[in-house]
């Protein structure tokens, strides 16, 4: 019996041991397009927190355009990565993704960004976790409603700076579904002036929304939406160069970068008002978690995961960050 139980013990440990292996031969690819960006940067960091944990290797690559994109697929081949996660420079990239992840014998997730066909409809069979845009964008348009009311302003008398990048789907979500919001509680769309990025960073935002404010000087009450905290950030500083009092603006981001909370931290409020907050832990974290199990476990990921986001302000952001696991 002893003899038994020691070979049913030496049986298990020897399955233990060859599942560490395992894990310890996996190799997972994470491709990023703005590898400075804090919020990618926390993607990869939670990435490799669930590395650590499981015993597998992420591999951080950025690839700001399609070509460094194709290199990267290949680099990973190369490494005998067995699968990659990537937030692409381009979502009209996806077939050709898809064709260099067959050519590589890799699996494939997409974060963030989804990849869309040459009909421009998303490309289903490819998991994918994103953000419900849509409803992002609602909750931004939403709070800067309340703040309107509770400042006293009448909407007529403000004005709304669109920062776009109409490129991006996911932009268009945003920011569409901010406006709207506003539109329902009473905002007038003739308000509404569009200032056109050329990149998604707060240079190109500052740029675009001093045009906008230059060519309405008459306005006195102003509030802002954009993509991502850096496109709203843009509008404040460009509000600022143009001498609007921060009291005069509200600016509601979303990411909740180091950017925002850096503004928060500030010692004088300005006109960024708040962010939502998006985990970039589910997105760095649970994207590397399933790829690992889709790998060792043969375990698919579901094909579309979509988070929220959460409202942090001045006085509340580090209770909501705590929240969302992120501190």
């Amino acid at each position: 019996m002893r003899s038994f139980k020691a070979a049913i013990l030496a049986g298990t440990f020897a399955i233990m041991a060859a599942t560490n292996v395992f894990a310890a031969d996996i190799k997972i690819g994470f491709v990023v397009k703005q590898p400075e960006e804090p919020w990618f940067q926390d993607e990869w960091k939670f990435a490799e927190q669930a590395g650590k944990e499981k015993g597998f290797t992420v591999v951080k690559i950025g690839a700001e355009d399609g070509e460094k994109v194709q290199s990267a697929i290949d680099n990973l081949g190369a490494q005998g990565a067995q699968g990659f996660i990537i937030c692409v420079p381009d979502v009209k990239l996806g077939p050709g993704i898809v064709a260099k992840a067959e050519a590589n014998g890799l699996k494939l997730m997409t974060v963030d960004d989804r990849l869309v066909g040459a009909d421009g409809q998303p490309l289903e069979d490819v998991p994918h976790m994103g953000i419900s845009a849509v409803k992002i964008g609602e909750t931004v348009g939403e709070a800067i409603a309340a703040e309107i009311k509770k400042r006293g302003w009448d909407m007529k008398d403000v004005g709304a700076i669109r920062v776009s990048y109409d490129s991006l789907p996911t932009a268009v979500d945003r920011v569409d579904g901010a406006l709207n919001a506003l539109k329902a509680a009473g905002f007038p769309a003739e308000n509404i002036f569009d200032a056109p990025q050329a990149k998604t960073d707060t240079e190109a935002a500052l740029n675009a929304s001093t045009t906008v404010l230059n060519k309405n000087a008459n306005v006195k009450y102003w509030i802002a939406v954009g993509l991502n905290d850096e496109a709203v950030l843009g509008a404040v500083r460009a509000s600022e160069s143009v001498g609007i009092p921060a009291a005069n603006f509200i600016g509601v981001g979303i990411g909740g970068a180091e950017s925002a909370i850096n503004e928060f931290k500030k010692a004088d409020a300005t006109g960024f008002f708040g962010t939502v907050i998006i985990s970039p832990k589910r997105h760095g974290y649970e994207t590397a978690l399933n790829m690992y199990e889709w790998i060792a476990n043969d375990k698919a990921p579901e094909k579309l995961i979509l988070t929220s986001g959460s409202l942090a302000l001045r006085d509340n952001y580090e209770a909501v960050r705590k929240d969302l696991g992120i501190e």
